[in-house]
């Protein structure tokens, strides 16, 4: 098995197969060494060259590492469940980017690994670009850096009414007294509205501490719930449609204050400077230390399958 740091960048780290095809498990010692070894530094590694066996063999390579797979609860997108824990990734038409984010990012409750199997990549595009989340903290206006730490941020959401996701599948349940008590739990405030549509609340981090290396990184969700990541025209028919207050998704400082436009353009600025992106080849996994550093997707053309496990959960301190 070969490990091959990037030439110019060291995300992701590579880790190759000893021969193309060569069955993952037979590695299983190396690959383990490695990821302990490098996925603190580095904070993403691909394994390229490893046959995989279907989404039941990229399940049993993603529990190798030692923690039960997680399940997508409290979803922000659409997925699809496919083989017990590995679900497809997020389900957006293919001409729409994913924003550059750090999975649950939006919540005091997230994994701290989490793994892409591309099974078919696509014709054109279909890149899951990622950045370091420490350098993206580091290169930030220390002003707007510092600002958001203390105000931190409070995300607001109303589910369901077609534009998007009900709360039955955002919850994963049928049960709103479930629902309730998932909400009373994670300190998030809840409210039912007439219609049966559900909108809640939730203040969380805009950085945090990584618990094992001690970085600093920036982690929220801020640029991608608000309004303004809105192209300007949906983002005026929706309003026009339910007003401000009833948009799916919006995004304010903790005290309910609205943050500055200006500083949401800088962040968006240096994830995109941050950005560092790949093509993806069939049988390529990718594992990050999902608060180490932040990933997206790219538009794409023809036919794309790519899929994810998450493991090991993490709480805001």
């Amino acid at each position: 098995m070969d490990v091959v740091p990037g030439s110019e960048q060291t995300l992701p780290f590579i880790v190759q197969a000893p021969l193309a095809g060569d069955a993952w498990q037979a590695s299983r010692a190396q690959i383990l060494q490695a990821v302990e070894a490098e996925l603190p530094r580095a904070g993403g590694i691909l394994f390229r060259g490893f046959a995989f066996k279907g989404e039941a063999d990229f399940e049993e390579f993603a529990r190798s590492f030692g923690h039960e797979l997680l399940t997508y609860d409290y979803a922000s997108t659409p997925r699809t469940k496919l083989n017990n824990r590995v679900y497809t990734s997020t389900e957006y038409p293919a001409h729409q980017v994913i924003p550059l984010h750090n999975e649950q990012s939006y919540s005091l409750n997230w994994p701290m690994k989490i793994w892409f199997h591309c099974v078919q990549p696509s014709q054109v595009g279909g890149e899951t670009p990622i950045a370091d989340s420490r350098l993206v903290y580091q290169q930030l206006d220390p002003a707007i850096r510092q600002r958001f730490a203390e105000k931190r941020l409070m995300y607001v959401r109303n589910y369901g009414n077609g534009l998007d996701l009900p709360w039955q599948q955002a919850f994963s349940t049928e049960d709103r007294s479930q629902v309730e008590r998932f909400c009373r739990a994670s300190n998030i405030e809840f409210q039912w509205k007439d219609d049966g549509e559900l909108s809640t609340r939730q203040v969380c981090q805009a950085v945090a501490q990584h618990p094992v290396t001690g970085d600093w990184v920036w982690f929220n969700q801020a640029h991608l719930f608000h309004i303004s990541n809105l192209a300007a025209p949906v983002r005026e028919t929706l309003i026009s449609i339910v007003g401000e207050q009833g948009v799916p998704r919006n995004v304010f400082y903790g005290d309910g204050s609205p943050i500055e436009l200006e500083a949401l353009e800088h962040i968006r600025e240096v994830l995109q400077r941050c950005q560092v992106s790949f093509p993806w080849q069939a049988g390529d996994v990718l594992m990050l230390d999902n608060m180490l550093v932040a990933h997206g997707r790219s538009t794409f053309q023809g036919s794309r399958k790519v899929v994810v496990a998450m493991a090991e959960p993490a709480s805001a301190s």
